[in-house]
């Protein structure tokens, strides 16, 4: 038997390691069955290159409690440690086996999935554990099984014992602050959050299964059932397979098993596998996602070898594919030693651009592919894409390939297909190519009527970040101006060189504007006089484009200089003067039927702008009601 001290560099590294190393004691778990993992895929290598001589078989990583005994056991049958080895690798804390295997290996077991940090891990254990025991048994011919005790302080104990099976067991006496651990639900939940998909399969406990009745059974013969080993996890996850060995409904039994309160299918999924210049596999899916920006649960889960690390994945999956679901697994993704933040490092900049550069190229194939099922799911997917093209200028770049430009007819067009469409009518006098645009079809619905009996498309942009948008478009597309329908009249958002008629002389237009802003007396509405259409409406009121659209930036967290404080209410109120409404308010000598008039047309235009609200529409409802008697 041997005692000694474990080498360590401060005096007690125990209380560091339960206050400081880990912040969440539940991983302790998650890195006991990591090392486990690794034990068993080292073995299968070495048995894989000849150097180790034994029958690997299937094995598999054992989890049990004794809630008598008050002890919570993590056995596997991988490679053991001899007493040597548990001399290095266990008592010269900090000291890296998984490292030193690779090193030693480096050549063949590049892909042979090992975890690493093997040392500290297998600390992580004093967290909850008061006493912890190590037996084990090394697959070398002729090893000595032996037994490790510490219970918490540097001391160790250190002796040859009875095992007869190859493999490491861990047994923790759980302290009496952590009794949690050892009831079945915590554990289980535990084993679902970190190893549902570890490589080596995890037995917990046994299930009932019911065997199926032979043929020819009478009708009240009952089926037999055994015992099975309880196999808690999924050993081969679809982003460990090639894309050619898996179907859509394998990806969407995958979608539901990563997220079991999802329902509804993805709209479609990316598979991502990528060896150079860093290993990274996954699987993303686009939900259907609307117009919602705030999707905070179901979020894409970081994962390094099969084990779980955090859905937290900023940094490493560009900002506007945080809407995404789905999985990304690197061992190259660079983690503190706890494994629960990330470390700033130049991979995780190549490996958020080629996510970014990945998703591009599959939309890029999807449109391609079947541009009428395309065009049904833009609605779902456009946040994702717009967000892309607003934040990511290598995504925006190729965006014209795969950005959708929907119409109020449900036309769905390409960039450089909307521009074709609309340039011979919607080009204005100083050559410039003006877009329509509405976002909310039914609150704009007679702006929209306008532009159309005009021959002009009218675009439906409805997400909150399309503001954000058109200014990136306009600034970067020649030659070219967005403009909302009810950013003033049709006339004026499109001005071409046709001459107007006009009914009222200068004077007359002057003591009409002048009549109207006195009986207005409103400092939000600035009084225009338009040489209309005898048929348009006499009073319409518009927003103008540059106030609302800094407004509408405002509220998705933009608007520059202005952000900081509110925007007014600004609106153009745009008189017809060939209409007869125009004409009859000149006649009218009284003043009080003049005011009338001119404020029933004003709440009928505010009225259309769903402006129209509490007192004022009480009275206007109250007075149309009157003028009917």
């Amino acid at each position: 038997m041997a005692t000694g001290s474990i080498n360590v560099s401060v005096e007690n590294i125990f209380p560091l390691i339960k206050k400081f190393l880990y912040s969440d004691h539940e991983i302790f778990l998650r890195e006991l069955i990591s090392n486990a993992t690794d034990a068993t895929t080292k073995l299968k290598h070495l048995t894989i290159i000849g150097e180790a001589k034994v029958d690997y078989g299937n094995p598999i990583i054992e989890v049990k409690i004794d809630k008598e005994a008050k002890t919570l056991a993590i056995k596997d049958q991988g490679l053991g440690m001899t007493g040597e080895e548990v001399e290095k690798y266990i008592n010269q804390v900090a000291f890296s086996g998984a490292e030193e295997f690779l090193e030693k290996y480096k050549d063949s077991a590049k892909d042979a999935g090992i975890i690493g940090h093997f040392g500290l891990g297998f600390y992580s254990a004093f967290m909850v554990a008061e006493k912890v025991e190590i037996f084990t048994k090394s697959y070398k011919e002729d090893a000595k099984a032996v037994r490790w005790v510490c219970d918490g302080s540097p001391e160790y104990t250190l002796e040859e014992t009875e095992k007869s099976d190859r493999g490491t067991e861990i047994l923790l006496h759980i302290a009496e602050d952590s009794t949690e651990f050892l009831e079945e639900s915590k554990i289980r939940e535990l084993l679902t959050k970190y190893n549902k998909f570890n490589q080596v399969a995890i037995k917990f406990g046994t299930k009932t299964e019911t065997l199926p009745l032979p043929e020819g059974s009478a009708e009240d013969a009952k089926p037999e059932t055994i015992e099975v080993d309880n196999i808690i996890n999924n050993t081969n996850p679809a982003w460990t397979k090639s894309p050619s060995e898996l179907k859509d409904e394998d990806y969407n039994n995958f979608y539901r098993e990563l997220y079991p309160m999802q329902f509804e299918d993805p709209l479609f999924h990316i598979h991502l596998n990528v060896d150079y210049p860093f290993n990274l596999t996954g699987v993303l899916f686009f939900p259907k996602l609307g117009n919602n920006l705030n999707i905070e649960k179901d979020k894409i889960q970081l994962y390094q070898n099969q084990v779980f690390v955090t859905d937290e994945v900023k940094g490493i999956v560009p900002d506007f594919l945080m809407l995404l679901r789905g999985v990304i697994d690197s061992p190259d993704i660079p983690l503190n030693v706890s494994r629960s933040y990330l470390q700033a490092d130049g991979a995780v900049k190549k490996i958020s651009s080629y996510i970014t550069k990945k998703v591009a190229d599959k939309m890029v194939s999807l449109i391609n592919d079947n541009r009428e099922d395309y065009d049904k799911k833009w609605n779902d997917i456009k946040i994702v894409i717009e967000y892309g093209m607003i934040s990511e200028d290598k995504f925006y770049e190729k965006s014209d390939k795969f950005a959708l430009y929907p119409t109020t007819d449900g036309i769905y067009y390409l960039w450089n297909e909307l521009i074709e469409k609309i340039k011979p009518t919607q080009t204005d006098k100083d050559g410039k190519t003006v877009i329509l645009y509405a976002n909310n079809a039914n609150e704009q619905h007679s702006y929209i009527q306008s532009a159309k009996e005009k021959g002009y498309e009218v675009l439906l942009l409805d997400s909150p970040i399309v503001p954000h948008l058109i200014q990136k478009l306009e600034a970067s597309k020649e030659n070219v101006s967005f403009a909302r329908v009810d950013a003033d009249h049709i006339n004026n958002l499109i001005k071409k060189d046709e001459p107007k008629i006009s009914k009222l002389n200068d004077t007359d237009k002057e003591t009409l504007k002048k009549e109207i802003e006195e009986s207005i007396n409103d400092n939000k509405f600035t009084v225009q006089l338009e040489d209309l259409d005898s048929t348009d409406a006499p009073f319409t009121l518009t927003q103008p484009e540059f106030f609302r659209r800094m407004k509408d930036m405002q509220a998705t967290g933009g608007g520059g200089m202005f952000a900081m404080g509110g925007f007014p209410e600004m609106y153009n109120l745009v008189v017809n003067s060939n209409s007869d409404f125009a004409g009859e308010l000149l006649k009218k000598n009284n003043a009080e039927e003049k005011n009338a008039m001119i404020n029933q047309a004003l709440d009928l235009a505010k009225l259309s702008q769903n402006l129209l609200k509490g007192k004022e529409l009480t009275d206007f409802i109250k007075r149309s009601f009157e003028s009917l008697k």
